[in-house]
This record gives structure tokens, C-alpha cells and sequence, in this order.
């Protein structure tokens, strides 16, 4: 199984602050974990309005040096593009960020590990996994 790492499972593993967390990505062979593209830009954007930047980014850069990265391209943004149409249908969108990452996730089979599960439970078909519980 493969695991794609989203933003806020990136940003409390780099803060250190949920044990368990750390735990569970360090049992992991980091041949089985990616991140994408969308994930970085994200975080790159938090990191320069943060009061360390420079910092930030380091760390940044550290953590994600570690895993290949996926990007967002046209087979993805055609996913993209059923999901937010089908969730808009619903009612229940979720954010643009996350539809990216969740179509990253179908496109290339992966376990999306997140801690907002609320939100990507919304899309059907992908698979998630909570490493703070």
C-alpha cells in the first residue's frame, strides 16, 4: 500500500506535536509514502506567512525531501473535476485544496492519510487512514 500524505498530517508531523503520528509514519518504509504537489504549495504558502519563514521552509524541504512527490496534472484534474461537480450536486463541497489531493489519491490508488476525514469522506471511493487516533 501506498500513502499519500496530506497537508495537516505534514504540518503536525514537521511540529512534533501528536506522538502517535510520529509512531505510525515512522513505521512506514518511506518507499510506501508520497506527497503531491498540492501539499507542498500549501505549506510553502503557510511557511512564508509564518514568523520564521526561512525556517519553515527548511524544515519543509527537509520532511519532504524524504518522498517522492506527485504532481497535479491533466488525469488528475479530469477527477478533479467529477468530484467537485458531483459534491457541488450534493451540497457538500469541500475545499478546492482538498479535492486536488483527493484526486491525486484516485488517480494513483493511494491511502490518503489525513486527520480530516470529515471532509474526504465526502468523496466516494478513497481510501483514508487517520494516524492520530
Amino acid at each position: 500500500m501506498i500513502y499519500l500524505l496530506d497537508t495537516n498530517t505534514c504540518i503536525r508531523f514537521i511540529n512534533g506535536r501528536v506522538p502517535q503520528l510520529r509512531v505510525e509514519l515512522l513505521s512506514v518504509d518511506q518507499n510506501d509514502i508520497v506527497v503531491c504537489s498540492v501539499v507542498k504549495a500549501e505549506m510553502n504558502s503557510g511557511a512564508k506567512k509564518s514568523q520564521t519563514p526561512a525556517e519553515s521552509l527548511q524544515k519543509q524541504q527537509r520532511f519532504f525531501s524524504a518522498f517522492r512527490s506527485l504532481p497535479f496534472d491533466d488525469a488528475a484534474a479530469d477527477i478533479y473535476g467529477t468530484i467537485r461537480s458531483d459534491l457541488e450536486q450534493k451540497g457538500t463541497p469541500i475545499s478546492h485544496h482538498d479535492i486536488q489531493i483527493a484526486a491525486i489519491g484516485l488517480l494513483h490508488n493511494l491511502i490518503v492519510v489525513t486527520h480530516n476525514t470529515r471532509e474526504f469522506s465526502r468523496i466516494p471511493g478513497l481510501t483514508l487512514e487517520d494516524w492520530e487516533l
